[in-house]
């Protein structure tokens, strides 16, 4: 059954990020998968996570710092990373900062997140 998903939800997170989510847990009840545009500022960083949900993340514009197990990854516009479920993986905006899609499988939750404190 086709369903139209008229528009997003606006998660709200500290540190002056958006999170606009169209599919998902809180916008539209689906807890397969979640869709969501990011945008974050210059300067954006989020503590180290390591997550039960695969995240495929298409960067728009500017650039997505990702720290990992083997290094930094630096993702500019038009390129795309993927990180798998118990990754430890830590996230931050480039210097002119970051607009990007991310999709994760199962849908994102903060229960699921492994958020360090």
């Amino acid at each position: 059954m086709v369903r139209k998903i008229a528009g997003a939800t606006r998660v709200p997170v500290p540190g002056g990020k958006v999170i606009d989510e169209y599919v998902g847990r809180v916008n539209s009840g689906d807890a397969e998968v979640s869709i969501a545009r990011m945008v974050a500022p210059a300067g954006w960083e989020e503590p180290a996570q390591t997550p039960e949900f695969a995240e495929y993340t298409l960067v728009l514009r500017g650039m997505v710092v990702v720290e990992h197990e083997d290094g930094v990854t630096e993702v500019g516009a038009g390129e795309a990373f993927v990180s798998h479920p118990g990754e430890k993986i830590r996230y931050s905006a480039g210097p002119d900062g970051a607009e990007y899609i991310a999709v994760c499988l199962p849908a994102f939750s903060p229960e699921t997140a492994g958020r360090e404190a």
